[in-house]
């Protein structure tokens, strides 16, 4: 994991793994979703199988989130929402100082 000269770093990367792992779910989740027509369900063994039936018998699952907020109001007060409490989250990231250590 990356750490800073010193050792004290505030901030560390995540896994190479995970990172990996979650954007191939959310590129085969993007696939599923708009373009299931194109997938070669039998060349994906168990994972093919899966995906075919979850398209197949549970379409809105699929589709669920894709509806979007159209609420004008609601969009606003969203934004409003993730703006105020990202300032808050961000104001803790500012204020941070770390220890610093004895030089011998």
């Amino acid at each position: 994991m990356g750490t800073a000269a010193g050792g004290n770093a505030y901030f560390q990367r995540g896994s190479l793994f995970w990172f990996t792992v979650i954007t191939l779910s959310f590129g085969y989740y993007t696939w599923v979703v708009f373009w299931p027509q194109s997938i070669p369900y039998q060349s994906l063994g168990p994972l093919g199988l899966f995906t075919q039936y979850l398209v197949d018998h549970h379409h809105t699952l699929l589709h669920n989130g894709s509806k979007g907020i159209t609420d004008g109001r609601a969009q606003l007060l969203w934004f409003l929402q993730t703006y105020l409490f990202g300032i808050a989250s961000l104001s803790i990231l500012i204020a941070y100082r770390p220890k610093r250590q004895k030089q011998t």
